[in-house]
Formats: C-alpha cells, structure tokens, sequence
C-alpha cells in the first residue's frame, strides 16, 4: 500500500470521527470497519486523539429539555460496526465530550453537520478544522480553526514548557507549496488569531504545525527547530 493510500484512509477516518461525511459516504465507511482491520485503526487513532478533550472543562449540566434533545437524535448518528475494544463505545453520547468541544470552539461545527434536523444551533460552522499533536503521540496539543475566508484561531489545550531564548513558531504548508510559511510566534498556552489575507485559500489536508525556535523566530524563513505539534486541515463544510 503507499504512502497516499495510507493519507486516504487517515482522511477518511478523520472526517469519520469528526461527522464531517455525507450520510451515504458514512453508511460506507460503517459498512467497511467490520472488515477493513487498518480503517478501524485509522478511526480508533482519531478517536483516541479527541478522547483528552473530555477533560480539559468543568461540568456543566445543560439544560434537561437541550439534552434530551440530543439524546433523541443521537442513535440516528451513532457510530456502528465498531468493536468492544474501540476506546470511545458510544462516544458521542458522552456528555463530557460535548463541553470540552465546546471549550475549542468547533462543538457547532460538529453538532451543525451530525444533528441537521435538530435545529440547535445557528451559527456558521468553521470552514476546517486541525487537530495539532505530538509528533508520534495521539493527546492533542492545540486546535486550529478557520474564522471567515481569512482568518483562523489557534487554540491551545494545555501548556507547553519552552526553553529560555526559544520560541515557538506556527507554519503552514499546502502540499503543492514549495516550503512552509510562517504564521507567527505563538506564546504557550495563549490563543492566536492569524490573518491569512496574503496566503492561497485553505485546502484539504493542508499541513500545519509549531516549531522550537530561536527567541526571535526562525532566522531563515523556514523551519529549523524540531516539530513541537503538527496536523492537517479536516474540512467541515
């Protein structure tokens, strides 16, 4: 199998896990995990990779006449042909992953593209969304996600210690760019909004991560420390 098969199927796990299919593409995928032993891996890894997410807020109930609500529509959307061994059996049911979601921001993106007939939620869905983590790790570092044609935020989801005189810098890289373009220094455990004004619209796939730089920011342009986080855009509408 090559290399591009493998980002095929991480793809599709991805946009999977995320409820980001069609309802026919994800019958599909469904049909295909009892047999296919490396797509369920694939979706077991995304599912493992959000899974931190459920801890990171406090709980908070919702209201009960919201909850039943979802309740209601969730066995519609409920993931099928997984095995016992999945870590997230019934995951979408799991109330604490729909606060910590929210607390990244894309929860109504998620819920917008999983639930359409329950009319909870009106605002415009993020046009991607990128899980950043660990290179070789599956907890997930920071979330990126698009604001508008524009602009995108960086979210993080815990702390990250940076040596004195280093920095971390943000880069982002479509697979038909030459090398990576810097979006900025990034201070640890704050949020970042960046204006991609002067950048090709998003696409699929597209590369990001954080870098450990020099205090100032990279002295080349490009890359030179060792990749800290790192993800690829997921579209969502």
């Amino acid at each position: 199998m090559s290399a591009q098969d493998f980002d095929d199927i991480d793809a599709l796990a991805s946009a999977y896990v995320l409820g980001t299919l069609s309802g026919a593409r994800r019958r599909e995928v469904q049909e295909r995990l009892p047999n296919d032993a490396m797509l369920r891996t694939a979706v077991d890894a995304w599912e493992a990779r959000l899974l931190p997410l459920t801890a990171l807020v406090e709980p908070v109930e919702p209201p009960a006449a919201l909850w039943t609500r979802i309740e209601k529509s969730l066995p519609a959307v409920a993931v099928r042909g997984q095995t016992n061994s999945s870590p997230w059996n019934n995951w979408w049911r799991n109330i604490n992953f729909w606060r910590a979601v929210a607390a990244t921001g894309f929860v109504a993106a998620s819920v917008a593209v999983l639930l359409p007939s329950a009319g909870l939620f009106a605002p415009a869905a993020p046009q991607y969304m990128v899980v950043l983590v660990a290179p070789n790790g599956t907890a997930p570092g920071w979330v990126v996600q698009t604001s508008g044609r524009d602009t995108l935020r960086l979210v993080p989801l815990g702390t990250t210690a940076v040596p004195e005189q280093r920095s971390l810098q943000f880069w982002t890289k479509a697979d038909d760019w030459n090398a990576p373009v810097s979006l900025g220094l990034v201070q640890p455990g704050q949020p970042l909004e960046v204006k991609l004004d002067q950048l090709p619209p998003l696409v699929p796939n597209q590369l990001f991560e954080i870098t450990l730089e020099p205090y100032a920011g990279s002295p080349t342009g490009r890359p030179t420390g060792p990749i800290l986080y790192i993800g690829r855009a997921v579209k969502l509408t």
